[in-house]
């Protein structure tokens, strides 16, 4: 395994290196949390495939064609139409709005009144989304070094804290690259054709497996929607997701790019799908279908390749891992404690000027990454159940939020006090619903989010119309003419 190891010591090395390479490119806010609003096509849509393809996706996607077959690819086959929906209905508008957050969003359409609720539930949102990113470390480095769980969860989790602290967004984006990379020649170019080879090709893998294995609707109807209202709904919603958004240079790079990530996403479901079903050709009698993809890496695969296939997998959990830590930090510091200290002071949270504000800015966001950073590691440390943290993280923000934040962009007469209604309704119905039916239930999402769209319609026709003047900026701010960006540095070319 020398060799192996040298592979992932290297991309390790490569990733703090990257860190510190973006330390010196984040002087400003706008640098370090949107990566200054200047990737261009192949790095915003490299960057974008990275974050949505995380360890669920990849030991997760495998473990699902495991168990299903090619209909096992579903889950990460919905995360890839919700960014294909996102970037091609969406993406575009959202770009333009220049802000740094989904409840800034919300507060540009409402009259500024839904934010700091909405910034709680994407926060928890968010911080569960770190939490089962940083929990996969334990999974891959078992595999690579026999290594005990905490030790290997706080060694993934401080590198990903290390290079996320020192360069924030820009840092992000450069591994993102690299992950993305590293996830294309593992996943697709090595490991899918070999797993399909050593099964004996696709007529072997069809003879020796049920019928079922090879139906796309195989692993049910009731299991695919409720995919599609978890996956590709909290695609469109998400803070993690859309602060990728807001590092597009222009709406047509967010557009075209985003649809060249969610077409790749669906290749990636389907090679997943593909692998994990030559596994259970190869281990009928795994003792649980996530070890797939594990198994078949340390088994199957020669020395080099080995390694680079297992750092494949630990690209795609520091992707997701480390987008998820920045989204949860900026709403944490912009969107709750900026609130509450402007609470305090009776002032509000409004932006100044000048270098020294700027670089207070970056320190505080910076020190925000960190806080938040230490929190995920030792919430992971703590938490076992992976499934049933994501699970409420998805049932909170689908139920709690989509209503709010699609009715905004879509409907002229929604209203603040409506958007307020649903958040609250929907959170708490999931909430009270999750516990009646079971965390992993189909129940809460099914009958939350109804109630979340009930109560806004409702809630909103009977309150009065939202300020004309909120709608007209509102209006502006969408067509890109309402904001000149506030603290970007003179303008550099654009990064590719």
């Amino acid at each position: 395994m020398a060799v192996d190891y040298a592979v992932i010591v290297v991309y390790l090395a490569g990733m703090l290196a990257m860190g510190w390479w973006g330390m010196r490119r984040a002087k400003s806010k706008s640098e370090f949390l949107v990566a200054g609003r200047r990737l261009g096509p192949w790095m915003y849509s490299g960057t974008m495939a990275a974050i949505v393809l995380g360890g669920a996706s990849t030991i997760g996607g495998v473990g699902l064609g495991y168990q299903y077959g090619l209909s096992g690819a579903w889950m990460v086959f919905t995360i890839g139409l919700g960014l294909l929906a996102l970037s091609v209905f969406f993406s575009a508008r959202i770009a333009r709005l220049k802000v740094y957050t989904v409840s800034e969003m919300l507060d540009l359409r409402y009259g500024g009144r839904a934010g700091l609720i909405s910034g709680i539930v994407m926060w928890a949102y968010t911080l569960m989304l770190a939490v089962t990113s940083t929990i996969a470390y334990a999974t891959i480095f078992d595999v690579l070094f026999d290594m005990n769980r905490t030790v290997a969860i706080v060694l993934g989790g401080a590198i990903v804290v290390a290079y996320s602290t020192l360069g924030g967004m820009w840092s992000i984006t450069l591994t993102d690259m690299v992950q993305f990379v590293v996830k294309t020649i593992g996943v697709l170019l090595l490991l899918l054709p070999i797993a399909v080879v050593k099964a004996g090709g696709f007529s072997e893998m069809k003879a020796q497996l049920p019928t079922e294995y090879f139906d796309p609707l195989g692993i049910g109807g009731e299991t695919i929607f409720t995919y599609v209202l978890i996956y590709t709904f909290g695609m469109l919603i998400g803070q993690d997701i859309w602060q990728r958004v807001f590092t597009a240079r222009s709406d047509r790079t967010a557009r075209w790019g985003g649809t060249v990530a969610g077409t790749y996403c669906l290749v990636y479901a389907i090679a997943g799908a593909v692998i994990g079903t030559a596994a259970k050709v190869m281990y009928p009698k795994l003792p649980s279908a996530d070890a797939a993809f594990a198994t078949i890496v340390k088994d199957e695969l020669p020395v080099g390749v080995r390694g680079l296939v297992l750092a494949a997998a630990l690209a795609a959990v520091m992707s997701t891992s480390s987008g998820a830590l920045i989204a949860c930090a900026t709403v944490a510091n912009n969107d709750i404690w900026s609130r509450l200290r402007g609470a305090v002071a009776g002032s509000g949270s409004g932006r100044g000027g000048g270098d020294a504000e700027e670089r207070d800015e970056v320190r505080g966001n910076r020190v925000f990454v960190l806080i938040m950073g230490i929190a995920v590691i030792l919430i992971a440390i703590a938490l076992n159940n992976v499934v049933e943290a994501l699970t409420v993280a998805y049932n909170l923000l689908v139920g709690g939020l989509l209503v709010p934040i699609l009715g905004g962009l879509l409907w002229r007469r929604g209203t603040a006090a409506g958007a307020l209604a649903a958040v609250s309704v929907g959170g708490v119905a999931v909430i009270g619903l999750m516990a009646g039916y079971g965390i992993l239930a189909n129940e809460p999402v099914f009958y939350g989010l109804p109630a979340s769209l009930a109560v806004y319609v409702i809630v909103s026709l009977a309150t009065k119309p939202t300020d004309p003047a909120v709608l007209s900026a509102w209006r502006e701010r969408v067509a890109g003419r309402g904001i000149a960006e506030p603290d970007a540095p003179a303008r550099e070319p654009a990064t590719t």
